[in-house]
Formats: structure tokens, sequence, C-alpha cells
């Protein structure tokens, strides 16, 4: 299910509304859509207006007119005439004044969309949203459990519906009595809808381009916001943002329903997505009069430590010659507020905004890349586009060389300033190698490199000792999963006692790919893979493991445990004859196989099981019997383990045959899922795309901004 939800300004005329009806059209395409849609720009004013003065009869006609203006733009025949007459109905109990004549508005606006739908050949329902919504008692929040209720019993008895169109704004209370969600209640009635439905998506189209860094009546140089958490919206909304009303968040966020903010002018704009996380640092300013002549103006940046950004909020003030009629204080939410006069509350925003999010605000980062290829290359990219600027995090990043050169690392230690960041792209074996002097030379380190990782522990720690000592950061989280926040939840502080993961894109992508039924036969899956620059030139290397053994000895030390390459424990996928004699030899060895592959293959698919490669990290408890004597990977020999590893762990990696009740059931491709047990919470399941040059550049960036 997909809710839309378009504003006065959307539906201001049939112009408008035909904008509107295309993009609800495109999104029927896809799902079954609720429209909840506001009253035409300035009805519900002029309802208002209506039901105060002695004689309406002048402005009941210049509304009712408008409507029908619409409706002879849209319509025609006789599907003109009912429209005109439908409306003409509804003016009818405009005309008696009714206590909450505001309703009226999204009742107009969406019976005109509803019979357009349904004349454009789509099965149309428009739903009553006074008998869906109902209101708590002398309140505009909504009993969400009467409401849910409601609204899924409404949808689930029509199974022929493709688009539901609803007013939104519009309630009962516990009474029955019409009443109203408040103004801009129309975005909170699209969120109820959405949580009510599990929606998959909850669309909130406006006239601007989503959330933006400030107001740009005040500010022409605000930016739309890409990605905002709930909490910070909800904030900048609370503040006076209007994009968006702030008790709208609430359902959706309880739902775990990401909003998309969108702009019904360019549908082409992404937007704003409001979702549970996204990138740190300061998000926007808003701002509102809270008393005569006094504004209070809010910089949303949900931070902690704030002395920083207090100092900087000063001087930017005092650089325009404001005094401030309070110092800037931050709020329960890291929030900073600061009050001023109204008078000069706008140069006061900009101001502020001019300091936080835009160029000369930006600090700038020496950018050195080894590795002059793929994901070398889209981040080269990456930045141009940007021009070097990453105004979220406060950063421009001054890319000054990317290169292939063996020796570039000994280039960048005679010539980078301090604090300069060493990015390594490479494949290279030896090239951490140079981590340590570059460390001791005060410069960051950022790798997507596994083997520069996947080193002796010994080797390991001293690197991260070194960044330690030198004040450096060593990042490297783009080696696990791409741009997935795997290593990052791992270290986030919770004791780890158990990983599961399949990890490797290429094993994964070959498992998963192979059919048995003779369409292509696994040889030649893993051939075409290995044209394709997927595998290592020997692919027999990928089906022994090595690559996610990589991958599992940066997963556990990440975790705090100390696991070396020999205690992990590796049953390849194929017998140990195929891994001995030439490629040539391998490959004739594996067409041979084919039929037993195709027979296990068969036998998996009548059983309901896949096969997937799976690497874990399991806490041993103390008395437990040892592993089962299987061979572990010792720089390609075989050595043999019984009992307890020295670390305390069991690493293991192997094939598995899981039922549909796993989460690597449902992986395909390049993907990747992880599976982190700690001792305090519930397993955490990550799932996502494992490969992608332009998602590990993204990865690699975002290492070098935080």
């Amino acid at each position: 299910m997909i809710v839309l939800k378009f504003g006065g300004s959307s539906v201001e005329n049939a112009t408008a509304m035909s904008r509107v009806l295309d993009i609800v059209e495109s999104a029927a395409s896809r799902d079954r859509v609720v429209l909840v849609c506001s009253a035409i720009k300035g009805c519900t004013d002029a309802l208002i207006e209506i039901g105060r003065v002695e004689d309406p009869e002048r402005q009941l006609n210049d509304l009712l007119n408008r409507h029908i203006a619409i409706i002879r733009r849209l319509f025609t025949g006789p599907d003109r005439e009912q429209a005109i007459v439908d409306c003409k109905t509804i003016f009818s109990e405009i005309r008696c004044i009714p206590a909450v004549i505001e309703q009226f508005g999204e009742i107009l606006s969406t019976r005109i969309l509803a019979r357009k739908l349904h004349t454009e050949g789509f099965k149309t329902t428009w739903l009553d949203s006074r008998d869906l919504v109902r209101t708590l008692p002398g309140s505009t929040e909504a009993d969400t459990k009467a409401t849910y209720k409601a609204i899924s019993e409404a949808i689930e008895k029509d199974a022929v519906a493709r688009i539901f169109v609803a007013p939104g704004f519009i309630a009962r209370d516990p009474n029955g009595a019409p009443t109203t969600l408040g103004r801009g209640g129309s975005d909170y009635s699209a969120s109820l809808y959405a949580a009510a439905l599990g929606a998959q998506d909850l669309e909130i189209w406006t006239d601007v381009p989503g959330i933006m860094t400030a107001n740009p009546r005040d500010v022409p140089a605000a930016r739309s916001i890409p990605a905002i958490s709930y909490g910070a919206a909800f904030d900048m909304a609370r503040y006076g943002a209007k994009v968006l009303y702030a008790p709208a968040v609430a359902p959706a966020r309880e739902a775990g329903i990401a909003i998309g903010i969108r702009n019904t002018f360019d549908p082409s704009h992404p937007g704003t997505v409001i979702a549970a996380q996204d990138e740190p640092g300061c998000k926007g300013v808003a701002s509102m009069e809270t008393a005569p002549g006094i504004t209070t103006i809010a910089l949303v940046c949900h931070q902690t430590g704030a002395d920083a950004t207090i100092r900087r909020i000063g001087t930017a003030l005092r650089e325009i010659g404001v005094r401030p009629l309070s110092e800037p204080v931050p709020d329960e939410q890291g929030n900073i507020l600061v009050t001023v006069r109204t008078l000069v509350a706008r140069s006061c925003v900009a101001a502020l905004h001019r300091e936080f999010f835009e160029a000369r605000a930006l600090s700038s980062l020496d950018v050195y890349v080894a590795g002059a290829g793929a994901v070398g290359r889209a981040l080269q990219g990456i930045v141009k586009e940007r021009d070097g600027q990453f105004p979220a995090a406060g950063k421009r990043i001054n890319l000054l060389e990317i290169s292939s050169n063996h020796d570039f690392a000994d280039h960048v230690l005679q010539t980078a300033r301090s604090r300069s960041v060493f990015v390594d792209c490479t494949n290279s074996k030896d090239i951490w190698r140079k981590f340590v002097p570059l460390l001791n030379a005060g410069i960051n380190i950022v790798s997507s490199n596994r083997r520069s990782l996947a080193i002796p522990y010994a080797d390991y720690a001293a690197i991260k000792a070194a960044a330690a000592e030198s004040g450096c950061f060593f990042r490297y989280n783009t080696t696990v999963g791409n741009a997935l926040p795997i290593l990052q939840s791992i270290s986030g502080g919770e004791e780890v006692t158990a990983i599961e993961a399949v990890v490797s894109c290429t094993l994964n992508l070959v498992i998963t790919s192979y059919k048995g039924d003779g369409s292509e036969s696994f040889a030649d899956i893993l051939r075409r893979a290995q044209r394709e620059g997927l595998t290592e030139a020997d692919p027999r290397t990928d089906l022994a493991g090595r690559d996610a053994l990589r991958k599992l000895l940066i997963l556990a030390r990440e975790a705090g445990v100390p696991l070396e390459a020999s205690e992990v424990e590796i049953h390849p996928m194929l017998p140990t004859e195929f891994f001995e004699g030439s490629l040539d030899d391998f490959y004739a060895k594996l067409d041979a196989y084919e039929g037993e592959l195709a027979r296990q293959e068969t036998f998996l698919h009548e059983h309901g099981l896949r096969r997937r490669f799976v690497a874990s990290l399991q806490r041993e408890i103390p008395g437990q019997a040892g592993n089962d004597g299987k061979t572990a990977w010792n720089e390609g020999d075989a050595a043999g383990n019984d009992g307890p590893k020295a670390c305390g762990y069991r690493a293991v990696i192997e094939m598995r045959e899981v039922g549909i009740e796993s989460p690597y059931y449902w992986i395909d491709g390049t993907e990747n899922v992880t599976v982190i047990h700690s001792v305090d919470s519930y397993p955490l399941v990550i799932k996502g795309s494992g490969e992608g040059v332009r998602l590990a550049a993204a990865g690699i960036i975002k290492d070098i901004l935080l």
C-alpha cells in the first residue's frame, strides 16, 4: 500500500490537480494507493470567513465558482454535469453554516479527485475520514486504536478498489461530532492512514523540494536535506518549518514507515526521506515567533558537546551586529536555541545558515587516494560532482592526488600535511606496512582493502595503537558489507556473543545463480564471473573461502576477539581434489561434477532448502567439547584443531543448508546478511548490497567525513 498526501498548493487549480493525478496514477501502477488531500489553496480560510460574516453570499459564490472552474477544466459531458451537481450539493450543506464549517474544504477537493480517477478507468473508492479518524476527548490528537481499526476494516472490506481517496484534516470526536486535527492536519491524516495499513511508502507532496535547511523565502541559499531522522524532522516542524505538520511524525515513526517529502511541481526531485537514522551533523535552521516581537531560532542538530556550536552561533550573530535576547542554549534533544527580536530574525536565520550550511563554513581535508581502479575513480567522480563540498558534514574534500604507483605511500609521507587523509583503495597485500609510519606522521587512514586488515593480529593491533597514540583516525567500514553499517554495529559497545554472516559476494552470486536445471552449468557460471572480474584470477581462491576468511577476521577483531587466520576452520564447498592441479584441470573436474551438483540442487529444491556459504564466530562455553577436527585455514596449509580456540571463540566458514525461516534463504546475487548476537539485545540482522563500486566509494567518503 502506498499513501500519498497532497497539500493545498498542489491542488489549487485544474492544472495542479492534473499533476497530482499523474503522480497518483503512476503510483497505482505499482501498488494500491490511498490518496489523502487538503482543501484547495485558500479554501479553509475562506470557509472560516464565511462562518464569521453576517452575509456570506458573495464569499460562498466566489468559492463555489472556484471549484466549478476546476470541474469544467477536468471533466466533459455527463461527467462534468454530475461533478457540478455533487459540488453544489456539498455547498448546500455549507450554506447552513455548520459549527465546523472548515471540514468541507477537504471533502470538496477529494470528491473531485475521486470522480476524476474513476472517469480515468481506475477502480476508486472515496472514504469519509469523519467515519474513520477519531480524536481523543477535547483534543486534536487521534485515538490511534480506534482510528487504525476503522481504517484497516474499511480497506479490507473493499478488495476491488485500486485507489482510495480520503479527505485529510477532518475527523470525529468521541461523541461523534465533526472535528479537525488542527491546521496542517492533513499530514497527520496521511500518517495515520499509513500506520493503520502498514504502508510501504508514505509520501507527502508539497510545493517545495523536501525539508530544507532554512525557509527558502528567507534564505535563497537554502537547500533540500536528502535524509533526516524522525526526531530531527519533528524538531524542524515544531520550531517553525512549515513543510511538515509536527504531529504527523509520530504515527509513521511508531510504525517504522519512512516519510518522503516531495515536490508536486518537480516530481523528479528526490526530496527528503524521514527515517529512523541519518547522517550526523546539523540539519537546518528554523524559527517561530514565540511571543509578541520575540522569535526563537533553532539550529536543529541533535548533538552532544554543544560548546563549540554555541560559540559559532555567538560569532555569527556578532558579525551581523545582533545581540541576542538570550544566550544560545541546548534543548533536551541537543538542538541549540537562541531568542532574538522578530525585527532582526530573518537576518539572524540567514547568518546562522551561512555559518553552518554554506561553503565558507566548511573545513578542508586534504585527501590522497592509493588505487586508481574502479572504486578510486568512482570516489574521484563523487567528489567532483559535489565540487568537493559536503556541507552536512561541515567539510570540504580536497582530493589532491590519486595514484596506483607502488611507492605512492612513501610519496604521501614526504609531501602530505599533518591531518591529511590517506585512502587505501588498492588490493595490495603489503601496503598495510606503511600504515604505522603514516599514522606516526599524523596522517589519517581510510581503507577499503580487506588484505590490509586480515593480517597477523599483532600487526593489526600495532596499527590500532599507532592511531590511538597519534590521535589520527583509522577507519575501514567498507571492508565488510560495502556501505552497510556492520562494523559500526559490532563496535557499538555491547558484548558480542556470536556473529554469523554471508559476506562473500562472489560466492553468493555464483551459488544463487545456479539452478541445476541444465540452463547453465555451475562451471559456466563461475567462468562468466571470472571473465567479468568478479572472482580472483584463480576462482578456487573464492571457492576455498579466502575472501570470507578476511572478512571474518575483521568482524571478529572489531568485536574485540583477537582471532588469527590459523584459528578459522574452513570447509570449502567442493572436495579437496578440486583445489589441486592447474586451473584447466579444475574446470575439467567441475564440468564432470555437474551431474552431482545438479542432483544436490534438486534435493535442496524438493526439501525447500538453499545452500549458503556462512562465516560464523561463536563464543565457546567453558567445558564444552571442541570442534569436530575439521581443517583450518593456515595460509593454505591444513592444520588440525581440537578443543576451544585460544581466543575463546570458535570460528567456522562452511556451506550450510538453510530453510525459509533463515535470513540467508532470501538473499540473492551479491547481497550480504550479517546477524550479530549480543548479551543484552535481540539478534541484529543487517541485510543489503555487499557489492557495488559507487556504494563502496560513497562508504569511503563517509569514513573520511565522520
